[in-house]
């Protein structure tokens, strides 16, 4: 972080972004709430001050936008509030009110809260990729999966640096296909500087993923404890929403054209992306089917902003195949607490899996080739019976309309009264 660098220059075209987008967009656009107390003003306008010098850091050559939850960057008397004053800028405080008056700062604003799921996965749609030939290096993903893994695991979140260069060095031997080199340093940095990866007590500035020698004896020299910031850790490890709703975003982000089933495997989370249930760590099998009806909302609300993002893109492996959501998936398993969603179910397999779930599929009512969605809102879990009659069954138009309705009512009731919505003996 180098805010000595920003220069009236980069701050006015921040300025300028937040006028063009509005106040609301450009607070999202960067991960930033709206400012508790300090505001710019400028030209008789009222700007978030946190804010607009995390973007000017954006503007610097080489450098990216600062995260609000950047070491040691704060919008309050002795951070990005005085830094506006250092510049020649004039800062004003609200009062109780909303009002704002002119004031030497002099009062600490409070650090932002811990990362909400919306912020954590704006952050992840909004990483800084580089690119080998046109396509996304593999740096950050392999080190983004590898965390989440140890998160479900509920292992340290954060390990000495020799150890961490040691488990990311091998994984990016077996799975970096893109020329990537053995470098974990590069991935490290840029993710710190984006507010997602934490390095402990540090006594020099984490140095720009850039360059070559500087990074690497940055890292030898300081051996810094490091890991996941501890809200996105805590995200990973207790919302399964949230952990599946990133990994869509980094397999659509960055293996368009790859199998990312081997690396899957290699973290620990091919059975959270795989399994035929709900996903749960070891010796928490108890917390089986208890999505709640705001945790069902906020993973929808995650679907249909990756829907909107990804609308019209197809798969390129083999054949132009839709774009589909693990995060969907799993609401629809939770939703049907163990039961075949159709109302008409004569009994489903009374075997369970490997991983003692029930024997259920889920099914897209409307056929994705057809129209239909990618949302839980037109998918239903339906045991293997029903799946074939509604697949290939005499039956399967009438079957198809009556699952329409029963996907919209399960939708409506959402995580916690979805099996009994329909009023079925199910």
């Amino acid at each position: 972080m180098a805010l000595a660098d920003i220069s009236r220059i980069e701050i006015e075209k921040a300025i300028e972004e937040c006028d063009r987008l509005g106040r609301d967009a450009f607070l999202k656009s960067y991960g930033f709430r709206r400012a508790r107390r300090y505001l710019l003003l400028h030209e008789g306008r009222h700007y978030d001050s946190k804010a607009i010098v995390g973007a000017a850091h954006g503007f610097l050559p080489g450098e990216g936008p600062l995260a609000p939850s950047a070491k040691g960057f704060s919008g309050g008397a002795e951070h990005a509030a005085r830094f506006l004053e250092r510049l020649g800028f004039s800062v004003v405080a609200e009062d109780t009110d909303g009002a704002a008056e002119e004031t030497d700062v002099g009062e600490e604003e409070p650090e932002e809260s811990g990362l909400t799921h919306d912020e954590l996965l704006l952050r992840i749609t909004h990483l800084k990729v580089n690119r080998s030939a046109g396509r996304p290096a593999l740096y950050k993903p392999i080190v983004l999966l590898w965390a989440m893994g140890r998160a479900l695991r509920d292992e340290a979140r954060l390990l000495p640096w020799p150890e961490t260069e040691e488990a990311l060095k091998a994984l990016l031997l077996r799975h970096a296909t893109r020329g990537e080199r053995l470098r974990p340093d590069y991935p490290i940095a840029s993710l710190h500087r984006e507010g997602i990866w934490e390095l402990g007590d540090c006594p020099h500035p984490v140095p720009t993923a850039h360059g070559d020698a500087r990074v690497k004896r940055w890292f030898a020299t300081h051996e810094p404890l490091g890991g996941l910031v501890e809200p996105a850790h805590d995200l990973f490890r207790h919302s399964a929403v949230t952990r599946l709703a990133v990994i869509d975003e980094l397999l659509g982000t960055f293996f368009e054209d790859l199998d990312p089933a081997p690396l899957l495997a290699d973290v620990g989370l091919d059975d959270d992306v795989e399994s035929h249930g709900p996903a749960t760590p070891p010796g928490r099998a108890t917390e089986q089917w208890l999505l709640t009806a705001a945790e069902y909302e906020r993973g929808c609300r995650l679907v249909e902003e990756r829907e909107s993002r990804n609308q019209g893109r197809r798969h390129t492996r083999t054949t132009r195949t839709p774009i589909r959501s693990r995060a969907a998936r799993f609401l629809v398993l939770n939703r049907c607490q163990g039961r075949c969603e159709n109302p008409g179910c004569t009994g489903q397999p009374a075997d369970v899996t490997d991983r003692d779930h029930p024997i259920l599929e889920v099914d897209h009512v409307v056929d994705l080739a057809l129209g239909g969605r990618d949302h839980p809102s037109q998918m239903v879990a339906l045991c293997p019976n029903c799946h074939a009659v509604k697949t290939r069954g005499r039956t399967r138009e009438a079957l198809r309309e009556l699952l329409i309705e029963v996907a919209l009512e399960r939708h409506a009731a959402g995580g916690d009264g979805g099996a009994a919505a329909t009023g079925s003996s199910l």
